[in-house]
């Protein structure tokens, strides 16, 4: 696939660099690409990243301590695959972050050594203790979370259709428009998308048009200094012919507008006499999830002077579809001094890039 993409301004907090160096990493060389060892059997899965247990316990809590935390792990290109945390009556804190090595490297001394140097660094006299440990599949599974979602998670949250009502609200401020053209190639069916740029723009109209099996030829990307986006996708289906069928390309603009709508879901709700933060994402076919999500929320708390009291992160199937869900319950002391309206509307904002 070919992309082209003209960017309108530039994020100040971008990690060029570390970006530059992921993308080399992930595409294939010109000389890995040249011989026919390189195509991989179609049967035959990627190699599981091994997962590691980082075990963390603090003296006192503080607000941002997870953010701290995740942006050092972001920096030394640690996924975090899952987090379950927890404070004690007397405001001790015992963090458990399930991640994989980008590198491969964390079975090593060297690189143990390192995450907790820095982790030491971020944190200061606030850590207590830090460990690092292979886990293994009981560990794994004990990270789990918990299968249970409150009865005020209904199935309007996790629907993959827009709302019949079309004006007002999130859909109104947030105008998406998504149409097929046959014209224009002999061979290709495009697709043109305009709408407001958003963190993961690409991410979640590439996500979906894999989970359609559709394969990208050609495409060009534009944002203006409004927050504008047009996209325009030369597309062909898994049998390199063009998409002609008319509810074929129904199905697939009602998806890509309602993916690009609400690519995620971010709702306040009451947990008894508590208030808790559920953000949930749809994972790919592949068993993937959206990147950096955790970072950008508890970014967004530390943000609006908001304290975390604990978080579990589990996957769902809910609507014959996997999502990864993220509850977060709020401290009860500072939860009730931000409007939930405001915590919810800072969330939405930070994961979406409007912040």
């Amino acid at each position: 696939m070919v992309l082209y993409s003209a960017l309108g301004g530039w994020k100040k907090h971008t990690r060029w660099d570390l970006l530059e160096k992921r993308i080399l990493e992930v595409c294939p060389s010109y000389f890995s690409t040249s011989g026919i060892d390189y195509y991989r059997p179609v049967n035959q899965q990627p190699r599981q990243l091994d997962v590691f247990l980082l075990k963390l316990w603090c003296s006192c809590d503080r607000k941002g301590l997870l953010h701290d935390i995740t942006q050092v792990l972001f920096d030394l290109e640690l996924t975090i695959k899952r987090v379950k945390v927890s404070t004690t009556p007397d405001g001790k804190v015992m963090d458990l972050f399930f991640i994989t090595d980008t590198r491969e490297l964390l079975h090593t001394n060297e690189r143990q050594g390192q995450t907790i140097r820095l982790l030491k660094n971020a944190l200061g006299d606030v850590l207590a203790s830090c460990e690092i440990e292979s886990a293994g599949l009981e560990i794994t599974a004990c990270s789990q979370g918990t299968l249970f979602l409150p009865s005020t998670i209904t199935e309007e949250m996790f629907s993959l259709e827009l709302p019949s009502r079309q004006s007002g609200g999130l859909l109104a401020s947030n105008p998406i428009s998504v149409t097929v053209d046959n014209t224009l190639s002999p061979s290709h069916t495009l697709i043109q998308v305009l709408c407001q740029d958003h963190k993961g723009l690409i991410y979640d109209t590439m996500r979906t048009l894999k989970d359609y099996n559709i394969q990208v030829s050609y495409g060009r990307f534009f944002t203006n200094r409004k927050g504008g986006c047009e996209l325009d996708l030369f597309i062909v289906q898994a049998d390199g012919k063009k998409i002609v069928d008319r509810n074929k390309q129904n199905a697939l603009c009602s998806r890509l507008r309602m993916e690009l709508w609400r690519p995620l879901r971010v709702a306040v709700i009451s947990r008894g006499p508590d208030t808790e933060l559920l953000v949930a994402n749809p994972v790919e076919l592949s068993g993937r999830g959206r990147p950096l999500v955790f970072h950008d929320i508890t970014l967004a708390l530390k943000n609006l002077n908001t304290q975390i009291f604990s978080v579990e992160i589990g996957r769902h199937m809910i609507s014959d579809r996997e999502w990864e869900v993220y509850r977060i319950l709020l401290d009860e002391g500072d939860s009730c001094h931000v409007p939930r309206s405001k915590i919810e509307e800072g969330v939405r904002k930070m994961l979406m890039g409007w912040e």
